[in-house]
């Protein structure tokens, strides 16, 4: 066993005090640094579609067509007979040449904070022209050969009904001319979950086998992914966020970037239950599975004709189990289709009623799972309670205080303590200058008489890590955040702060570049980080109290593009602990008898 002397272990103590802070530095400068990197966001592309075929299996209905002409959306979806959609959060309708469902918007989401702005549009037909390229869902059957027609993107539908409604379902049919119709009862709920029953009614006088099939296709990428350089990676808008397929299949789930797509072209999985689609940040498009049933799903690209490689057509698509369809008898296939807005709550009441695994997981909480997604059920929970999502963070605060109070407490009074060191610490350090393992041995003496720890000040940091990334998670993830207002000039704590230092917050006409954009909350967090600092020890060495004293600038520059509701976060945190720090070393001066 290796036993070390008591030199040794004075030595391995000496980097343990001096390097205390340097630790909570380093640990916060990794999680900024971090943010930053990851908070880039990469390229846009537009992408025409291209018919997806794969050999040797049978043929894919509503597959995209080439289209070489790409129109306003609005002309797209006149040219077409179409069935209206009106529910409380949609409008839209039903292309019935082909029965996709290609033309949805949020009526409760606006493009901007101005609510006279244009609904979120989610769904596009074919042929549409940026930036609502097209995306839509489409089912229908597969057969083994040409002998026996499905219906395509061309197949006219007849709809008994005028109106798609959550009272009134429609059901759409389609004679193939050769024995078998094809029929659609489509009907919506409240929200955002179609239910589609398809039935295929033999007429004919020889059995037939179909397979159930249902695609997402997509033209291009989410809009949020578009900007204006050209070269960089466009796997996701960023790195700490999932844009792309996805999928739960045999209760795991599995992510698929579109860079990844474009990389491999084409990714497989059999599964038994489960769903499968597309999400981006906010919106989610979702083929749902009954639990029972085993599916081939598959994740494609395909950029055939383009001379550019990240230009290419992106599609999600399932296939069922052939059934067969006897003379007389009628074939049914039930599916979902979720098409709307992430809404934690929502997605749980649809996971917990239609048995659909890992429903919320379409949310991209992080690593920190176990504790974003209950922050985000505590600020939803708090912001209808109260009203207003400011006072939902400034509550939401005080409560994270008061449960991490036992740690900050025991560190805080450790901190005052080492403050009150300070003194006999430089006169330990300048009697013993020349000797170092003498001066380690009576710095620990003293630590031990006075029983006090220097790593004291690293526990609040070590706290802050996991809070403050499941916090941002919350404000980046969650729509429930989104164009959610402060009070006077913040109107989105989703996004940075608008205000900048070098316009005089607003009095100047003057546009900064990005560089010097810095609004007036993280000058506020910096002024509290630095008022904080102020009641923390100091670091006895002078290269790291200059650094520390840099630290409040640097991170006010870090914090400028974070989420407005996170830098209020920390301010007021930053406030919190200087009132608890300023009281604590208060009652430890009273009982020294020094106030």
């Amino acid at each position: 066993m290796l036993v070390l002397s008591k030199t040794a272990r004075i030595h391995y103590a000496v980097p343990m005090e001096n390097n205390n802070l340097i630790l909570a530095v380093v640990l916060s400068l990794l999680i900024l640094l971090g943010f930053q990197y990851f908070y880039a966001k990469p390229q846009p592309t537009q992408i025409p579609q291209q018919a997806l075929q794969q050999p040797g299996q049978p043929a894919k209905p509503g597959g995209a067509e080439n289209v070489t002409t790409l129109r306003e959306r609005a002309i797209v979806v006149k040219e077409d007979p179409r069935l209206p959609i009106v529910t409380s959060e949609l409008r839209g309708s039903i292309n019935l040449k082909g029965a996709r469902i290609d033309d949805l918007a949020l009526t409760h989401y606006h493009e901007t904070i101005d609510p006279n702005s244009p609904a979120v549009t989610l769904l596009s037909p074919a042929g549409s022209a940026a930036p609502y390229l097209a995306y839509y869902a489409d089912f229908s059957w597969l057969s083994d050969g040409d002998a026996v027609p499905v219906p395509t993107a061309q197949s006219e539908w007849k709809a008994a009904g005028k109106t798609l409604t959550p009272d009134h379902p429609v059901t759409l049919s389609w004679n193939n001319g050769k024995g078998l119709v094809f029929e659609r009862i489509v009907s919506i709920d409240n929200d955002f979950m179609f239910t589609l029953t398809d039935r295929v009614r033999n007429t004919g006088a020889n059995p037939v086998t179909l397979y159930p099939f249902g695609l997402i296709a997509r033209q291009g990428l989410p809009p949020e992914m578009m900007g204006a350089a050209q070269g960089r990676n466009t796997g996701s808008s960023s790195r700490i966020l999932h844009q792309g397929p996805l999928g739960v299949f045999n209760g795991t789930l599995d992510e698929y970037t579109y860079k990844k797509l474009m990389d491999d072209g084409k990714k497989t999985i059999e599964s038994k239950g489960g769903w499968l689609g597309m999400t981006d940040k906010y919106w989610l498009i979702a083929m749902v599975m009954p639990s029972d049933e085993g599916f081939t799903a598959e994740f494609n690209y395909n950029g055939t004709g383009q001379t550019d490689p990240n230009f290419g057509y992106f599609q999600t698509d399932f296939r069922s189990n052939g059934v067969v369809v006897a003379p007389g008898s009628v074939a049914e296939h039930k599916a979902m289709l979720f098409a709307g807005a992430k809404r934690v709550r929502l997605l749980d009441h649809y996971a917990n009623s239609d048995n659909i695994p890992h429903f919320d997981r379409a949310i991209d909480f992080g690593w920190f799972y176990f504790l974003t997604k209950p922050f985000l059920y505590l600020l939803d929970y708090l912001s209808q309670t109260l009203g207003s999502f400011a006072f939902a963070i400034l509550i939401f605060t005080v409560m994270l205080k008061l449960v991490t109070l036992p740690l900050t407490l025991k560190s805080s009074h450790s901190m005052s303590k080492m403050k009150a060191l300070q003194p006999e610490m430089k006169r330990i350090q300048e009697r013993f200058k020349d000797d170092k393992v003498r001066q380690s041995q009576e710095m620990m003496e003293l630590y031990k008489r006075e029983k006090v720890s220097p790593l004291s000040g690293c526990v609040p940091t070590m706290i802050q890590i996991p809070i403050f990334f499941a916090l941002y998670k919350v404000l980046y993830v969650g729509i429930e955040m989104r164009q959610a207002p402060f009070y006077g000039w913040i109107h989105d704590l989703s996004a940075p702060d608008p205000s900048s230092i070098f316009t005089l917050f607003g009095m100047v006409p003057w546009t900064p570049p990005a560089a010097l954009q810095i609004g007036v909350w993280p000058v506020l967090m910096g002024c509290s980080m630095f008022l904080q600092q102020r009641l923390s020890p100091q670091p006895p060495d002078k290269s790291q109290a200059r650094m520390f004293a840099f630290l409040p600038i640097m991170f006010t520059y870090m914090l400028r593009n974070m989420p407005a509701g996170l830098v209020i976060y920390w301010t007021w945190s930053n406030l919190l602990s200087i009132v608890q720090q300023w009281y604590i070393m208060r009652q430890d001066l009273k009982r020294q008898g020094k106030v």
